[in-house]
Parts: C-alpha cells; sequence; structure tokens
C-alpha cells in the first residue's frame, strides 16, 4: 500500500526522539484536491487516544502508520520520503499510481508542461518557487505554486503578468489558467 523510503524512516525516528514524543506513530492521510483531479497529502503525528477504529495500521520498522478508509485508496502505491534540496525540503509524498487518478495527460497537457519545465520554472527558481500543472479541464489550466511562490503578496503578478502570458503565447488554444494554491498554508514565502 504505502512505502517509507530508508531516509524518510531514519528522519521521522529521528523526529521523534528529538521530540519525545508519547506515541511512535505517524497517520498518512490523502483527499482529493481543490482541483477535481488532484490529491492532497498529509502526515501527522498520532498521539495515544487518537487511533481510530477503522484505521488501517501499517507496521514498519519502530513505528507504526496508520491510514483511514477514505485515504487508504488514493495512498495505494504511495512512497513518503525525506528530501532535502533547493526547491522543497521535507517529507514528500509521491505517487506513481496517482497519474491516473490526478495527473492531466494529452497535448496541451503535454505543452503546458513543457512550457512550465522551460520558461515558468527557471524563471521563478531564484525566488525558490515553482509552479506545478495541476489539472486541465475545458481548455482551462490549474496551476499551483509552491516554494516561495506559496503566500507570495507579488504572486497574482506572477500569474497574470509572467505565468499566464508565457503559457497562452505558447498555446494559444488555452482559454485561461488558474491559480489554486492554499496561499495562507505557505510556511516560508519570499516576501513577507
Amino acid at each position: 500500500m504505502i512505502t517509507f523510503t530508508d531516509n524518510a524512516k531514519s528522519k521521522f525516528l529521528t523526529v521523534l526522539k528529538e521530540e519525545n514524543r508519547t506515541g511512535n506513530n505517524v497517520r498518512v492521510t490523502a483527499q482529493k484536491g481543490m482541483s477535481p483531479m488532484a490529491i492532497d497529502y498529509g502526515l501527522a503525528f498520532v498521539e495515544p487516544g487518537e487511533e481510530k477504529e477503522d484505521d488501517k495500521i501499517i507496521n514498519f520498522d519502530g513505528f507504526d502508520v496508520y491510514v483511514d478508509p477514505e485515504s487508504a485508496p488514493l495512498l495505494e502505491g504511495a512512497i513518503v520520503d525525506y528530501v532535502m534540496g533547493l526547491n522543497e525540503s521535507g517529507f514528500k509524498i509521491t505517487n506513481p499510481n496517482a497519474t491516473k487518478v490526478a495527473g492531466p495527460t494529452g497535448a496541451i497537457a503535454d505543452k503546458v508542461q513543457q512550457v512550465l519545465d522551460d520558461q515558468v520554472n527557471p524563471a521563478i527558481r531564484n525566488h525558490g518557487g515553482f509552479v506545478s500543472l495541476v489539472d486541465l479541464k475545458e481548455d482551462i489550466a490549474y496551476l499551483r505554486f509552491g516554494g516561495g511562490c506559496q503566500g507570495c503578496g507579488m504572486v497574482d503578478v506572477t500569474l497574470k503578468q509572467g505565468v499566464e502570458v508565457m503559457i497562452k503565447e505558447a498555446i494559444p488554444e488555452l482559454k485561461g489558467v488558474m491559480d489554486i494554491t492554499d496561499h495562507t498554508g505557505g510556511e516560508n514565502p519570499y516576501y513577507t
């Protein structure tokens, strides 16, 4: 169902020890995101008494993972890793099977992704930001801003005068671009 990499296991056990947690458990959740095809993942400690009767419990070396019944189908094949990089750091959940549920496909989606990879993300990387294509529906591209762009006060300008212009110039058949980022959830925006 779900896999923890060695990096994720090690980091989780280190955090448990450093924070003197009373329980050695973590809850992994998944739910459909703001876009109909996106999946939002979450991790949280499970303290004694926070277990639920219908949780599926997966034992790993030194800790247990709790998964609720609604999350279980969306977590099939998911991999929890701990990454340290320029654009992202921390626990990261990926799911190679999620593209069956979450990833936009087709010629227009490929073109949008190409613009993001070749033009948009290199341009905003200096601010620690990145943009991901989450969905493509009725010729509208749904994007999620991350890193320094999540919660940034200039994101509207970046979207309307930068990202949207680049995408629509390269893909004139696209009707629009929409930001579906939860900007209130940004932990480290570039502009505060």
